[in-house]
């Protein structure tokens, strides 16, 4: 019995062992026939879960790892199993004729056990399809790109900006420039381009500051950006927030682009970590060639083959755009579809003489523009700004004509004196070149881009109702009917060649400023100026008259008038009625010999007269003129009815001097006892600002009394002059100067241009040493000086 049980245990295993494998033939049919429903089933779910992921990536999600693993797996178990079923019906073709026994059991029991087993796993993967979330949220990258259209003209500044990212002593960059130039554009173009590709960077922040500066509003974009959670944001106080940026951002390379910025923002308040250095770099209008190719790319080449003069007429239409890419590419647009001479002509002409009525303008590119007039922070730099929009296209004003025109308006008239209202003036164009509303030109000058003033003067009608408040006149003859129908202007500037007369005098019952150029016209028609009862500015500068107009007289409400540069040969006494005149201009008087005796003293008002007789150089010439051959005066200074000016203009000095509110002179001083009364009146040397000195006969020694305010100096003609010396007033007393080595604080701080010119015998020009702010010395025909600073020491 002891190896019976041996012998039954091992026949047991045998027939448990050949019961399984004939299990696996037996059910070989069954199986394979269920692996295929099972894979089937399996694929359904396959392409359910993936429809799914496709619909949340487009939703810039992300695939699970658990899902996209699964869905790996499906496609690997497809092979496998697409080749147990093939095998598996070949095996069942593969039968003993008649029978159900396979031809070879040995393979068709192996074949068994695999769809078995990939059977349960195939059932197995289909059961873990059953997926509640298949996507996540994606991570923000750490830097989006945002959409952006072709950029022209912009390479040269993009490299400077690349390059100024890649300096390391740089921690700032700044863009600035007038409302449509293409700042916005170039920081999209950095974003998408430089600084995706620079992998110096974990992370860049896009924030659209605009105005006012909100810190809250920029710390919620730069949380959002930096996935702050909202536990520990919520509730926390503008320090506490900037905290949990900070410490964030200092431990990462990061960027943040902030556009739209028309104010300071505090970055510290922000969070920001302080940066180093800083760059400012202004974003400049396209060149020509640049802003005609941008505007024929928004025209399309379907319009610009249309006719053979379209291509001219679109360079034209460019150039008027002054290479502004928001102005060129929405006129380029409106253009689009025009394709016919005529109506390029007709547009052309609206955008030079009425461009807010053109497609787009007023609508879209002025109100972008009108930003930058939102932004100016009070009433009073915005009437400076628009009072540019009286000039015309491209006109070139020193800052000096500028700020003067702004004083004698009254912008300015809660100054307490005249040097706080000059320097508020600078300030103000300082500020408007900044906004990029001014732009600067050479010889200390201002001038406004021509949108920027087609953008003016659509501010100074679309949001007053009036639409004739300022009106500018070009023509080469002017009827005076014609004019006359402007009854409701404001502001008036005239250029033209002669004025017709005719009929009724003309009506200005609005006008306050009138600014006329006309090098040509000896005098204006009989009552022109008779009915202008409000006026307060006249400026008739470089115009031809030879004598005063009829009727000036008569505007008693007129507070500043400039007669600078014409052919006036005397001022009568007409002027004596403008008792509110505040500035009074008269430079480049060549011609003027004469002022009728107390015009000047009833002026009571009065608080700027400037007079020189410098003839009007030419724009086009540069180089300095050689000083004017003295003309025999026609009025001898015995003349009781007349103020001479020539020779010896003391009467001409002690009328300013008796003048209550005069602060700001700038005046001719001709002959010795002109000269001594100027030195013995501290008032007038109080108040003077510009002086020439000019044939100081008898004089060797020039003492020039302490001057403050004086900027410039010229002394011209003075044959017997052979020293000068300057003034030190010191607490003990009044003295000249005798130690050059010692050099107390100087009386002429503000003298920054000294011009000799003609003075045969003078040695040096070591008075100079007292002069701080010199910046410019012009020495012309001195022929005794071999020096300029002498010997200080002997």
């Amino acid at each position: 019995m002891d190896c019976v049980s041996p012998i039954l245990d091992v026949v047991t295993r045998v027939w448990d062992c050949s019961a399984k494998h004939a299990a696996y033939i037996n059910d070989l049919q069954e199986n394979l026939e269920s692996l295929r429903n099972e894979m089937q089933e399996l694929k359904n779910v396959y392409l359910d879960v993936k429809s799914r992921v496709e619909v949340e990536e487009q939703r810039q999600m992300r695939r699970t790892n658990e899902v996209d693993g699964w869905l790996r797996s499906v496609v690997a178990m497809e092979a496998p199993v697409d080749q147990i079923l093939q095998k598996g019906d070949q095996e069942i073709q593969k039968k003993c004729f008649g029978t159900c026994c396979p031809r070879n059991c040995w393979s068709s029991c192996k074949l068994g056990k695999k769809a078995s087993k990939k059977l349960g796993a195939v059932t197995e993967l289909r059961n873990k399809g059953r997926f509640v979330v298949v996507a996540d949220r994606l991570p923000q990258a750490p830097v989006e790109e945002r959409p952006m259209n072709k950029t022209v003209g912009l390479d040269l500044m993009y490299a400077e900006v690349c390059r100024c990212i890649q300096d390391d002593q740089l921690g700032i960059i700044g863009l600035y420039g007038m409302g449509g130039a293409g700042k916005t554009t170039l920081m999209t173009k950095l974003n998408n381009e430089f600084i995706r590709a620079n992998k110096d960077f974990e992370i860049a922040i896009w924030v659209v500051v605009s105005r006012p500066a909100s810190v809250e509003k920029v710390q919620e974009v730069i949380r959002n950006k930096l996935k702050i959670r909202d536990d520990t944001w919520r509730n926390r106080s503008e320090d506490e927030k900037a905290v949990e940026i900070f410490n964030l951002l200092k431990a990462k390379r990061f960027v943040i682009l902030l556009d739209d910025v028309w104010e300071r923002l505090d970055l510290q308040r922000v969070g920001v970590p302080s940066p180093t250095a800083q760059n400012k770099s202004k974003v400049e209008c396209l060149k020509e060639e640049e802003a005609i190719n941008l505007f024929k790319e928004k025209v399309g080449e379907t319009t610009l083959n249309s006719h053979p003069d379209i291509p001219q007429l679109a360079e034209i239409a460019a150039k008027e755009c002054k290479g502004l890419p928001l102005a060129l590419v929405t006129i380029g647009r409106a253009m689009a579809g025009k394709n016919t001479p005529q109506e390029w002509e007709r547009a052309i002409q609206v955008l030079k003489t009425y461009p807010s009525k053109l497609s787009g303008m007023g609508d879209h590119v002025f109100p972008i523009l009108k930003f930058s007039y939102d932004n100016l922070p009070n009433d009073t730099i915005k009437s400076c700004f628009l009072y540019l929009a009286m000039f015309p296209e491209d006109h070139l004003i020193s800052y000096e004509s500028l700020v003067l025109l702004w004083i004698g308006e009254g912008f300015f008239d809660e100054c307490d004196n005249i040097y706080d209202a000059f320097n508020q003036g600078r300030d103000i164009i300082e500020h408007l070149k900044t906004a990029c509303l001014f732009e600067s030109v050479e010889f200390d000058g201002v001038k406004m881009h021509d949108v920027i003033r087609d953008m003016a003067l659509w501010l100074a009608t679309t949001y007053t109702g009036k639409q004739n408040r300022i009106f500018v006149e070009e023509n080469n003859i002017v009827e005076v009917h014609q004019v006359s129908k402007w009854k409701e202007v404001q502001r008036m500037y005239m250029l033209f060649s002669s004025m017709v007369e005719s009929g009724m005098p003309p009506s200005f019952p609005n006008l306050v400023t009138l600014i006329v150029r006309s090098r040509g016209m000896a005098t204006f028609s009989s009552g022109f100026f008779h009915f202008m009862p409000i006026i307060k500015v006249l400026d008739l500068s470089r115009t031809g008259i030879t004598k005063l107009p009829i009727g000036i007289g008569k505007l008693v409400t007129l507070e500043y008038l400039n007669l600078s540069f014409t052919r006036l040969t005397e001022l009568s006494t007409e002027l004596k009625t403008l008792k509110k005149i505040r500035c009074l201009l008269l430079r480049g008087m060549s011609h003027l010999e004469m002022i009728s005796k107390e015009v000047i003293s009833n002026l009571s008002m009065m608080k700027i007269f400037v007079l020189d007789f410098k003839e009007l150089i030419p724009e086009t010439e540069n180089a300095r003129q050689s000083p004017r051959e003295e003309e025999e005066p026609k009025y001898s200074s015995e003349d009781n009815g007349a103020l001479n000016l020539r020779k010896d203009n003391k009467a001409l000095l002690e009328e300013l001097e008796g003048l209550e509110h005069i602060n700001w002179v700038n005046v001719t001083v001709e002959g010795a006892l002109s000269f001594q009364k100027l030195s013995s009146s501290q008032k007038l040397k109080t108040v003077m600002r510009d002086l020439s000195l000019v044939n100081l006969e008898g004089m060797t020694l020039l003492r020039l009394p302490r001057m403050k305010h004086l900027r410039n100096l010229e002394i011209l003609s003075c044959g017997e002059l052979q020293e000068i010396k300057v003034d030190q007033e010191r607490e003990g007393g009044q003295g000249f100067v005798a130690d050059y080595f010692h050099i107390p604080n100087s009386n002429f701080c503000c003298l920054c241009r000294v011009d000799i010119i003609q003075l045969p015998k003078l040695l040096d020009l070591t008075w100079l040493i007292y002069i701080p702010s010199l910046e410019n010395l012009w020495v012309q025909d001195c022929e005794s000086m071999e020096e300029v600073i002498g010997d200080a020491g002997e």
